[in-house]
């Protein structure tokens, strides 16, 4: 069927079921129509993964590998529908870092995943004692995902819980359900039946996961508000938990920096998928003595990036993807414009176009509280703080509640490391900000949530430990 049928055919609703209709947030138009599941569908798919997870997790670690690296192939044979589903829904360009580079991103993790090794650890073996921590299957695993990167980031969730012998049950963002559900239309054309299940419902659905004693762990990437909340649903089952929360990532240009020579970096760090990542930079401390020059190369850099329509194959920044998101960049831009901050670039949306298209925008001479600062605001707005004392620019760094990600940006690599053990960050990069690699886990401190994903390290918080001593 897949040969003849296009994806977005296959997973729509058949006639008389309900269905809600996806609009692209560049043109307004119609996508596709994405099936509605609730309650009754959550319950089938749970017994259906309950049925076969004892056989998923029985057929062993090469097994499960060998499907894995089948499901990347697929999704590779696939790609190109797929990243074009993922640019009409989301909004994100086919090019840059967006929609071709996301699909190719699933491919590489479900590899990754596939090939980690994780052997069973001796941890005493002294003639007496033998103890040896083994990694066993949990059962069901839930992943609730996002808007933002919708395929990727359920790849980083159910790779490794596939791979370690769970089944899985998926709820997309009711904003981007359509490109899950072709991306898992796909890897299941690897997978035995049962072990992997996508649920396009209301919150309802979502919450039900949380609080369903089948499921024995939850995967949840998005706002730290919601993630509270499932912390709390998920508290009667003592469910496991990897949260990656929200994120307000702040970059340190200390003085030594070549502007021209960081602005690219800077740029991509802060407005990749029109800045509407998680670990994005989204407030940037610059020294007194080259704070001119950052401004201006990064302003002449970022004044050269084309926005546009994803399908347009020049563009490389797209729209906002829901008015929502749009509203909330408008108003801190105009809060800080209010302020006095100065704008160099930006700031001056064309309310009769369609879309939610917000231009790029950098702030400089603003204050470290002002909201677009202070607050996280996951869109294409970057404020430019100055700084003349290196100590006040890390305690600015460090003063929020979150602290997903933080980079360091200096000729000095011993002066940069420095200064990155002081950011209360789970991950500070050095002359780059936001780079993820599957290999490097990765997950947040402080409000940014806990758990860890990719590598060794994510493989284990997909499974029990299980200590055999004697």
């Amino acid at each position: 069927m897949e040969q003849t049928v296009s994806l977005l055919d296959a997973i729509a609703p058949s006639p008389g079921e309900p269905g809600r209709e996806m609009l692209d947030p560049a043109t307004g138009e119609l996508v596709g129509v994405s099936p509605m599941h609730g309650i009754a569908e959550l319950e089938a798919a749970v017994a259906a993964a309950k049925a076969a997870q004892p056989g998923w997790a029985a057929a062993g670690h090469e097994a499960r590998s060998a499907a894995l690296l089948a499901a990347a192939d697929a999704v590779e044979a696939h790609a190109e529908e797929l990243a074009r589903i993922l640019s009409r829904e989301q909004g994100k360009p086919l090019n840059g870092p967006n929609a071709r580079f996301e699909v190719g991103a699933c491919a590489a993790w479900l590899r990754s995943a596939a090939t980690t090794p994780l052997e069973p650890e001796t941890l005493v073996d002294d003639g007496t004692t033998k103890a040896v921590l083994h990694y066993r299957p949990i059962g069901i695993v839930g992943a609730i995902g996002p808007w933002n990167w919708p395929m990727m980031i359920t790849v980083w969730q159910i790779a490794p819980a596939l791979r370690m012998g769970n089944a899985a049950i998926v709820k997309p963002s009711n904003y981007t359900p359509l490109s899950v559900l072709a991306l898992i239309r796909v890897v299941n054309q690897a997978l035995p039946e049962g072990v992997l299940h996508v649920l396009a419902g209301d919150r309802e659905v979502g919450a039900a996961i949380t609080t369903h004693p089948a499921i024995g762990k939850v995967m949840f990437t998005g706002s730290t508000p919601t993630g509270k909340a499932i912390i709390r649903s998920s508290a009667d089952t003592v469910k496991r938990l990897t949260l990656e929360l929200g994120g307000n990532d702040a970059g340190i240009v200390l003085p030594d920096a070549d502007p021209a020579a960081i602005a690219e970096g800077l740029f991509w760090g802060a407005f990749i998928n029109t800045g509407q990542t998680c670990a994005a930079l989204k407030r940037l401390y610059v020294h007194a003595d080259i704070y001119d020059q950052v401004c201006e190369a990064l302003t002449a850099y970022a004044a050269n990036v084309p926005m546009g329509v994803g399908l347009e194959e020049q563009n490389v920044l797209g729209p906002l993807q829901n008015k929502a998101q749009y509203q909330i960049v408008a108003d801190l831009v105009e809060a800080a414009k209010a302020s006095g901050a100065r704008i160099l670039l930006g700031g001056n949306p064309q309310e009769d176009q369609p879309g939610y298209f917000y231009p790029t925008t950098l702030v400089a001479d603003i204050d470290n509280e002002n909201p677009l600062v202070a607050e996280e605001q996951f869109g294409p707005a970057l404020p430019i703080v100055k700084y003349t004392d290196l100590d006040q620019a890390i305690q600015w760094a460090n003063a929020l509640e979150v602290g997903l990600g933080a980079s360091v940006w200096s000729t000095d690599p011993d002066k940069a490391r420095e200064v990155a053990a002081r950011l209360q960050a789970g991950t500070v990069w050095i002359n780059a900000h936001g780079v993820v690699d599957p290999r490097i886990p990765f997950g947040g401190a402080k409000q940014s949530g806990y758990g860890l994903e990719f590598g060794a390290e994510g493989l284990k918080h997909l499974a029990q430990p299980q200590i055999i001593n004697g």
